[in-house]
């Protein structure tokens, strides 16, 4: 279901041995020992890590496959990092591209009106950054990561300054950074739910309009 992955690491687990005491009380049709005896058993208490959003599926898939009627289990939160989890993405180019040709580039596979950008550097574009919506926030992890570039929207004017001629800032719109999204929601729900008509609205929500 998913557990027990730590970085390139799979089947992940840590065990410990110990004496289970229970009594089953009425109603019970227990896996072992009998009703209104108290039993002893020797059991194994398993030990894995899993994404947040994994949970459900995790402990679905604990319930179906324990043999006992009542299944202990404890779940902890951790503040453990997840590498393959965040709020935006990181790519390269296989061949880097000018400054300007990077952003026309952008504005036109964004579909984007306009592209704010800070200052146009002499280096080459390889190392992009990618975040939907808002991703100011990101900027020092942007900058940290060693990315050329950061495609992303809603800058103010004072963090336009925080680029530093590190990387070249891309605001091209919130709508244009999420335009898309609805098409990759569109994938997922038709491999979950194949007999499910899906039908994508045409209507633009965008309250943003431009005068060029």
């Amino acid at each position: 279901a998913g557990a027990g992955s730590i970085g390139n690491y799979s089947d992940c687990s840590f065990s410990v041995q110990g004496m289970g005491t229970f009594k089953a009380g009425e109603d019970t049709d227990p896996f072992v020992g009998e009703q209104g005896v108290l039993h002893q058993e020797e059991e194994v208490r398993i030990e894995v890590v899993f994404l947040a959003h994994q949970q459900r599926k995790i402990v679905l898939a604990l319930l179906e496959n324990h043999p006992y009627e009542e299944v202990a289990y404890d779940i902890f939160a951790m503040d453990n990092t997840a590498d393959e989890v965040g709020a935006g993405m990181l790519g390269t180019f296989e061949e880097p591209l000018d400054g300007l040709a990077f952003l026309n580039l952008v504005k036109d596979r964004m579909d984007a009106t306009v592209v704010r950008h800070t200052r146009i550097l002499p280096t080459k574009i390889k190392k992009v950054a990618v975040c939907g919506g808002s991703g100011s926030f990101l900027l020092q992890q942007v900058i940290a990561s060693g990315a050329d570039a950061f495609v992303t929207s809603d800058f103010k004017y004072h963090e336009f300054f925080d680029a530093d001629n590190k990387l070249i800032i891309a605001d091209i719109g919130h709508f244009e950074t999420e335009q898309f999204t609805s098409d990759l929601l569109v994938d997922i729900i038709q491999e979950k739910f194949p007999n499910f008509a899906i039908r994508l609205t045409e209507h633009n929500t965008n309250p943003v309009n431009y005068l060029i």
